[in-house]
């Protein structure tokens, strides 16, 4: 189960939205997901939450995203990962990302700063007490201010089946080509009910956590908000499943059918 809930916050925080005037989220806007190991076991929980905060004297957005193991998993797997992204109300611009995680005694704490002046990352390893500096570009998003982006930047409304949206996401201390593709829309079954959705598939990384490059699906609300409400992925041992289960704060009416 090792980095299974931090690869599953991060495809969480991966989709798509309709671009609009006005944001798609708000201040207060929380969820939270289930998730559980080959259909059956329980694994565990994630939250994401949106806050008002400021950074160096801004007005920005500060989302505070969790993941942690619970039932009999957390037993000989512990996860308590703890994710956090500073950034700008309008532009969506990450201005700070924080990483602290304990996956089963795999342990990171980096704090990372982006200075759009000179196109530079800082990048402060807590654990290891080093800093290093990374040159970015200056279309970069981090793995949670990404998904924020997304909501307010990207039109679904004429998107066609097969289209792949590509942006540059900072991780760790390097760029990485994040690919999502759009597979059509879909009614899914939920405990809230049926649900319009827009279907997606993220590239992964083949390898230690995902069996091959096409093992994930992603469901989106089809509504304003555009929120993730169920992913399923291949892993190399097992399968993984997050489903929705509670939310506040929306800025829109979550649209379910009858």
């Amino acid at each position: 189960m090792k980095q299974i809930l931090a690869s599953l916050i991060l495809l969480c925080n991966l989709s798509i939205s309709n671009a609009q005037s006005e944001s798609s989220f708000q201040f207060g806007e929380w969820l939270k997901f289930k998730l559980n190991y080959s259909g059956w076991v329980k694994a565990g929980n994630a939250t994401l939450e949106v806050k008002e905060d400021t950074f160096k004297n801004r007005s920005v957005c500060h989302v505070v995203g969790k993941g942690w193991t619970t039932g009999a998993i957390k037993w000989f797997f512990k996860v308590n990962d703890r994710y956090e992204s500073y950034f700008d109300k309008a532009t969506g611009r990450p201005y700070k990302f924080i990483r602290n995680i304990n996956e089963g005694g795999h342990v990171k704490n980096r704090v990372i700063e982006f200075d759009y002046e000179k196109n530079l990352a800082f990048v402060n390893d807590l654990r290891h007490k080093t800093k290093k500096t990374v040159s970015i570009t200056s279309d970069i998003q981090d793995m949670v201010s990404a998904y924020y982006y997304l909501r307010d930047h990207y039109d679904t409304e004429t998107i066609k089946v097969g289209h792949t949206v590509k942006l540059n996401m900072f991780f760790d201390n390097e760029i990485f080509g994040f690919k999502l593709k759009f597979l059509g829309r879909e009614t899914i079954n939920t405990k809230f009910g049926n649900i319009n959705c827009l279907k997606f598939r993220p590239y992964v990384m083949a390898g230690r956590v995902f069996h091959e490059e096409e093992s994930v699906t992603l469901w989106v609300s089809a509504d304003n908000n555009k929120i993730p409400i169920k992913i399923k992925a291949d892993l190399r041992v097992g399968s993984l499943r997050s489903d929705l289960v509670a939310f506040k704060g929306l800025k829109y009416p979550f649209e379910i059918q009858l």
